[in-house]
């Protein structure tokens, strides 16, 4: 049974997430402030997060850096705040997903099934070992990023696109497939997810971001990774 631990001090919403996520056969972990969460997350280790941000103890950015130095559990934050800083912040902290409030409980048990699956997603493409560049260093099997003598710490959601990437090394692949595989039919038009999670792999493998050597993109079309 996929476990969920829910980070929300929002009574009404907690019932609410909680009956729709045990109809659908998820076990829910609650979890009303942020030392709850981080202490919860390490030691019922769930298969997903979802994250409201407004904690009363702490703001939800800091339970997501807390919990992605240990984890790479899908992180979905729930959040009122709607401006793209705060959006892009929770992002570059390492949440996987960002759904403002109030949202369709449809749509987020969508992207929490997308987010496990992501997880679920095979380690590697098929014969692709690991990928050596002079910036830094993909061991696949390992799912293990090295630049220099640094571990970087990717999320699944990174994980799966950069995997789509290097699977056909110097090829364009497509703003569409990208979007499908990654989150799904629901989302093939949302090209902003794309250029936010693009944008995040840059800063995190590129030695200069804004000039990237191996992450390119074909403008209107896709990307494409140059080994």
């Amino acid at each position: 049974m996929t476990r969920v631990l829910v980070v929300e001090d929002d009574p009404q919403l907690v019932r609410a997430l909680k009956i729709n996520l045990q109809a659908r056969k998820f076990e829910v972990v609650e979890a009303g402030d942020g030392a709850t969460a981080l202490r919860l997350a390490a030691a019922r280790t769930p298969d997903a997060i979802l994250l409201d941000l407004g904690l009363p103890d702490m703001d939800g950015v800091e339970v997501i850096r807390g919990v992605r130095g240990r984890s790479h559990v899908p992180i979905l934050v729930l959040s009122a705040r709607h401006t793209s800083e705060e959006k892009i912040r929770a992002l570059d902290a390492g949440a996987d997903d960002y759904v403002t409030k109030p949202f369709s409980m449809d749509e987020l048990l969508a992207r929490l099934r997308a987010a496990t699956r992501r997880r679920e997603a095979p380690a590697s493409p098929a014969g692709i070992p690991g990928i050596a560049t002079d910036e830094f260093t993909i061991d696949l099997a390992a799912r293990k990023v090295v630049r220099g003598e640094r571990t970087v710490r990717l999320t699944p959601t990174e994980w799966h696109l950069l995997e789509l990437l290097i699977a056909r090394p110097g090829h364009l692949v497509s703003q569409r497939r990208l979007l499908l595989e990654v989150w799904g039919p629901a989302y093939s038009e949302h090209t902003n997810y794309l250029r936010v999670y693009m944008a995040q792999l840059r800063r995190k493998l590129e030695a200069n971001p804004s000039h990237p050597r191996y992450l390119i993109t074909e403008p209107g079309m896709g990307y494409r990774f140059e080994p």
